[in-house]
């Protein structure tokens, strides 16, 4: 029988097919699965407009089910829809931003009468908008994943490590549940369990869109801890994506080793309000490019906007969706005239980076409501001292 939620998952993308009159789609990408089928298998999930979707599992090849068969190769498909008296599609949709190249044109060349088109951005549109159900799996990451970062103090040692430390923390998060793997939608965007930032690393510029960088171990990794040395007057970011359950809930929290200078407790200090007035603005019909903006003109009359999400490179957000996937719909970001809805959750991480210090700020998810938002993430938002 179909779970109620994943019927009004498939039914959301049904919606928007009917709307550009597209009558099929066949879903393969892991992230897609999870989101249709409700776990990661190997193999293809086809989507009719007006019929019961059929699962065609090539692993694991015991799953059993009224519309579930094995195969071997997707050209089997065809076979099957043909036996089960399913007409041809005119029109079908694939996760053209997602697919290798070679995978997409074989699928498209199993129904050559049809129309293919990209079906990534409809899918990732469904998505933007969370079920009552996804909002309550947030829920659930949230309260672990602050419960991990409300054990960081305990697991410091004097002479750590930015790598070090990082470590201690990823046990932390495991220990709560975490899945370790972070899943980002786009091409070359890659991280490990996400980031902790100290001193200069923090301005340090990276080839991944996130929000601050850092150099990495590793050029083939160049992003996050450098083996820098904890020291005094700096400060730590802990960025660490919250996958316990498939749902990557988004937090940053900011320590320090000793006292920090007084203008790093101010740059913090601005950092919380505009975390409270986006906010507070933040709600149904209220345009993504606004948010940003507000953050924007705090910043300057703050006198903080040159070290604003960057020093050299600056990221040019403000906050970002969040799902199956640590960058979905909505971004708060320029030129962005999408209009939150309820529904949507979203990370919202004002960062400032100091030179000699290193960064500050906040970052939590938030829940888009009927009147506002719910912010997800409940843990200290202090600078908490080593």
């Amino acid at each position: 029988m179909l779970l109620p939620e994943l019927k009004l998952r498939r039914d959301k993308i049904r919606s928007l097919m009917a709307q550009q009159n597209i009558d099929a789609a066949i879903i393969t990408c892991n992230v897609n699965l999870l989101y249709t089928y409700g776990q990661v298998v190997s193999g293809y999930l086809y989507l009719p407009l007006h019929a019961p979707a059929r699962l065609f599992v090539k692993r694991p090849n015991t799953l059993i089910g009224e519309h579930v068969h094995v195969v071997r190769k997707p050209e089997q498909i065809i076979e099957l829809l043909k036996e089960n008296g399913l007409p041809m599609p005119q029109t079908i949709m694939l996760e053209g931003d997602e697919l290798p190249y070679t995978e997409y044109m074989r699928l498209a060349g199993m129904f050559p009468e049809a129309t293919v088109v990209n079906g990534t951005p409809l899918i990732r549109q469904a998505r933007s908008v969370k079920t009552e159900m996804e909002v309550i799996m947030f829920r659930r990451a949230a309260a672990a994943h602050a419960k991990a970062y409300q054990q960081i103090p305990s697991v410091y040692r004097e002479g750590m490590t930015d790598m070090e430390l990082s470590i201690e923390i990823e046990r932390l998060m495991r220990l709560q549940g975490c899945l370790g793997i972070f899943r980002v939608f786009g091409q070359s965007m890659e991280i490990f369990m996400g980031s902790v930032l100290t001193g200069d690393n923090a301005a340090t510029p990276s080839p991944y869109d996130f929000a601050l960088g850092g150099q990495g171990i590793d050029p083939a990794l160049p992003g996050g801890v450098n083996g820098t040395l904890l020291s005094k007057g700096q400060s730590v970011m802990v960025d660490l994506g919250g996958n316990f359950n498939g749902y990557m809930c988004d937090m940053s929290r900011v320590f320090s080793v000793g006292k920090l200078t007084d203008e790093a407790y101010a740059a913090h200090q601005v950092c919380l309000d505009i975390q409270e007035e986006v906010a507070n603005m933040a709600k149904p019909g209220v345009v993504c490019e606004d948010l940003y903006n507000k953050a924007i003109d705090m910043v300057t009359k703050a006198g903080f906007a040159d070290n604003f999400m960057g020093i050299d490179q600056k990221a040019k957000f403000i906050g970002h969706g969040i799902g199956l996937e640590i960058n979905e719909a909505p971004v708060l970001a320029p030129r962005v005239k999408q209009e939150l809805e309820p529904g949507m959750v979203f990370a919202l991480e004002p960062k400032i980076v100091l030179p000699g210090v290193g960064p500050v700020g906040i970052e939590n998810s938030w829940a888009v409501t009927a009147e506002g938002v719910e912010k997800l993430t409940l843990c200290n938002e202090e600078i908490i001292e080593f």
